[in-house]
């Protein structure tokens, strides 16, 4: 099977919550192998996107095909299968539950014990800080080793497509960075991300390509280095028209 056989494309998708539509028409493409970014500002329609892909929400009209197979009509638990993960906004821990239970809750698809264990042992040699508080309570932990959880559960379904929705959202420069070059590492293992971000800085420095949501539509898309040379989404999105903002 060729590589753009697994791609992920969106099609044509509209999206509604109470007959508004919240997606309009939008169509994209993500690569797999690549890290391709989805930008916008709050409210833009990024996270209803991520829930259309998942069939947490289902549009309403367009198509949605991870190699060529059409995920419209599946519910959640059949796409997460067929090798979609997915990282929450907000990073979302059960915060009763212990770092290896929270770990464990992304494998519940897997049945055999040995094939969970090995993933756990990949999530912990990505996040050594993991392994040493394996039995700690996630509630108790810091805003950036929340986010190694969320991280790491969304590794144990070992997906080809990751889905990574808003990475830095409350946490410090450092730990934003820090996230991003995990990102990087999960991309160099052969996963796809698309990486939905409101960050342009951070965030076109690791994609190669991206599009721009503004008010439920695609407004713009483009290579990394052509979405920084453009003077419109800064202008409109990042609050600059020259690229010495974005510098």
């Amino acid at each position: 099977m060729s590589a753009a056989a697994q791609d992920l494309v969106v099609e044509h998708v509209f999206t509604a919550y109470d007959r508004a539509d919240v997606l309009v028409d939008v169509s994209l493409r993500i690569p797999a192998g690549s890290i391709t970014c989805l930008l916008g500002s709050n409210g833009s329609g990024k996270t209803t996107l991520i829930r259309s892909i998942l069939g947490l929400t289902a549009p309403r009209s367009g198509s949605i095909a991870l190699g060529g197979t059409e995920l419209t009509r599946l519910p959640t638990h059949r796409i997460v299968r067929l090798g979609i993960g997915c990282i929450p906004e907000g990073r979302k821990v059960f915060p009763r539950l212990t770092v290896v239970e929270n770990l464990v809750v992304g494998a519940y698809g897997e049945p055999r014990r040995e094939v969970v264990a090995e993933r756990l042992e990949r999530v912990f040699a990505t996040f050594p800080k993991l392994a040493e508080r394996r039995t700690q309570l996630a509630g108790t932990m810091s805003g950036g080793e929340q986010a190694m959880v969320s991280i790491g559960r969304g590794l144990m379904a070992a997906p080809r497509l990751l889905l990574v929705d808003e990475p830095s959202l409350g946490l410090s420069p450092l730990l934003v960075q820090e996230t991003f070059g995990v990102i990087q590492r999960i991309h160099a293992q052969g996963v796809t991300v698309f990486l939905v971000e409101q960050n342009v800085h951070q965030t076109l420095a690791i994609a190669s390509h991206g599009y721009v949501l503004s008010q439920g539509r695609v407004v713009t898309q483009g290579t990394a280095a052509e979405l920084r040379a453009d003077p419109e989404v800064h202008a409109a999105y990042f609050g600059t028209s020259t690229t010495e903002g974005m510098r």
